[in-house]
C-alpha cells in the first residue's frame, strides 16, 4: 500500500457524521474519544492538539464536548483521551501540547491569580504512562492579551492603585511528551527552512557574509546547508519562542457561530510547522484530536505529511474542509504558473 492509502486505511472503519478522504489527508466530524478508538495501535508518526482549556473556553454546547466539563469530570474525559492518544502513537514518538496557565478570578475562584493548568496536563500525561519530554514557553504580547481580555492584573492603572494585584501576561506552552520505547524510525535530516519572523536570515548572502567572516579569521567555514540548519536549530532549541508571527493563522471568522461562548483562537501556524519540522519526516502521519478549523491538518499536508483529524463541532468541520481544501487550490495555481513560464519560453525560443 502506499502511504496515501495507509492514511485513508488508518481510519476506514470510523462511523463519523462527516468525513473527507483523499491521499492526503482524512478528516472527521465526530467526537473524537470514539473515533480515535478505530486508529490502529503504534500507527502514528507525530501529534499535536490545542486542548480546552479547562472552564476557560466553551466550544459547543454538545454533552461529548470537553469544554463542558470543568474539575474532576474534565480530566477523566481528558484522560481516556490521553491513554488512547498514547496507544496510537509509535513507540519513542511525540505528542505535543499547546496549553497556557489559567486565569482565577473573584466571580469563579474568589481571588486573583492563577492556576497550573500546564502542569496539571504534565502530570495527567505522565500518569498515563507517557514521558515529559520536553517544553518551550512561546512568548505573547501583554499589550494585545490587555486589550483582548481587559485583565485588570495588566491594566497601567492598576499599578498606581495597588501593584499587589498587577501580574505579567500569560504565554503559551508547547508541552511534548514521548511514548515509551525505541523508535525505530529516527527522525533525521537538517533544518532547510527557518518558520517565523525576520528576525533570522538564512539566506545565500547572509551565508557568504558569514563565511568571508570565518575565512579571514583563519577559520575554515561549514557548508551552507550545515551553516543554515545550526542556526535554525540554535533557535528552535531555545526555551523562549519569541520569534512566532502571532498573527499567522487560518481564517476562522466563518466558523464562528450564534453559539460560540468564547472567540475562537487558532494556533499559529508558525508553532505547528516547528513541531512537524522536528518530529516527523515527510510522508508520516500526523494527527490531531482537535481538529477545529483545521490548522494542524492543514500544515501537516503542507509539509508533505499525512494529516488525520476529528473535529465535533459542525461549523468548525466545514471551515476546516475548506481551509484544507484551499491547499489544492495553490498547488494548483504553482502548477499553472509554471505551465505558463515554460509556455512563454516555448513562445520565445519560436521567435527566436
Amino acid at each position: 500500500m502506499t502511504n496515501a492509502q495507509n492514511t485513508a486505511a488508518l481510519t476506514a472503519d470510523i462511523s463519523a457524521v462527516n468525513q473527507v478522504i483523499t491521499d492526503n489527508y482524512a478528516i472527521y466530524e465526530g467526537d473524537s474519544c470514539e473515533l480515535i478508538r478505530a486508529i490502529p495501535g503504534d500507527s502514528v508518526h507525530f501529534g499535536i492538539h490545542s486542548p480546552p482549556f479547562e472552564g476557560l473556553y466553551k466550544f459547543s454546547s454538545f454533552d461529548r464536548d470537553i469544554s463542558n466539563n470543568e474539575g474532576g469530570a474534565f480530566w477523566e474525559h481528558y484522560a481516556f483521551l490521553i491513554q488512547e492518544l498514547l496507544r496510537v502513537t509509535k513507540p519513542g514518538r511525540i505528542h505535543s501540547v499547546h496549553c497556557m496557565q489559567l486565569p482565577t478570578s473573584k466571580r469563579r475562584n474568589g481571588f486573583i491569580g492563577m492556576r497550573d493548568f500546564r502542569g496539571e496536563i504534565i502530570r495527567a500525561y505522565e500518569d498515563a504512562g507517557w514521558i515529559f519530554h520536553s517544553e518551550v514557553c512561546i512568548w505573547k504580547d501583554p499589550v494585545v492579551a490587555q486589550q483582548r481580555t481587559k485583565s485588570i492584573r495588566l491594566l497601567h492603572k492598576q499599578i498606581t492603585k495597588d501593584s499587589c494585584i498587577s501580574g505579567q501576561g500569560l504565554a503559551d506552552y508547547i508541552v511534548s511528551f514521548r511514548k515509551p520505547g525505541d523508535n525505530l524510525d529516527p527522525v533525521d535530516g537538517m533544518f532547510d527552512v527557518w518558520v517565523g519572523d525576520e528576525s533570522l536570515d538564512i539566506s545565500r548572502d547572509a551565508y557568504e557574509r558569514h563565511a568571508a567572516e570565518t575565512i579571514a579569521d583563519g577559520r575554515t567555514p561549514w557548508s551552507f546547508e550545515q551553516w543554515r540548519s545550526v542556526f535554525v536549530w540554535q533557535r528552535y532549541a531555545s526555551p523562549v519562542w519569541s520569534d512566532i508571527r502571532q498573527t499567522r493563522t487560518l481564517q476562522y471568522r466563518s466558523a464562528r457561530d450564534e453559539q460560540d461562548e468564547q472567540h475562537i483562537s487558532p494556533l499559529q501556524l508558525d508553532v505547528i510547522e516547528r513541531c512537524i519540522d522536528l518530529w516527523s519526516l515527510p510522508d508520516e502521519t500526523v494527527l490531531t484530536p482537535f481538529l477545529g478549523i483545521g490548522s494542524e491538518v492543514y500544515s501537516a499536508v503542507e509539509m508533505g505529511r499525512k494529516g488525520v483529524g476529528f473535529e465535533l463541532k459542525p461549523s468548525y468541520f466545514r471551515q476546516a474542509v475548506k481551509n484544507i481544501a484551499s491547499l489544492g487550490t495553490k498547488e494548483q495555481l504553482v502548477a499553472d504558473l509554471f505551465s505558463a513560464a515554460n509556455d512563454n519560453r516555448a513562445v520565445a525560443k519560436v521567435a527566436a
